[in-house]
């Protein structure tokens, strides 16, 4: 049930980010880190995403459960 409750205020939270992300507003979700952090989370499979072209994808669902995850 609290996992809910989170999830339901991050839903909240981040209602004005787009469904799928690009790396920047990734970043800028978990608090402004730096875009290498970033590329090391996808890299490293914490955060689930897509490779299109040269570019990454990240649905906003999936940043969401790496919060949970590592609250």
């Amino acid at each position: 049930m609290e996992e809910k409750i989170k999830r339901g205020s991050y839903n909240k939270m981040f209602k004005g980010y787009p469904d799928v992300l690009n790396i920047m507003q990734m970043c800028e979700m978990l608090g402004g880190i730096s875009k290498q952090t970033g590329y090391k989370f996808l890299k490293e499979g914490k955060i689930k995403s897509v490779k299109v072209g040269r570019e990454y994808r990240i649905v906003k669902k999936y940043v969401i459960d790496f919060l949970l995850q590592n609250n």
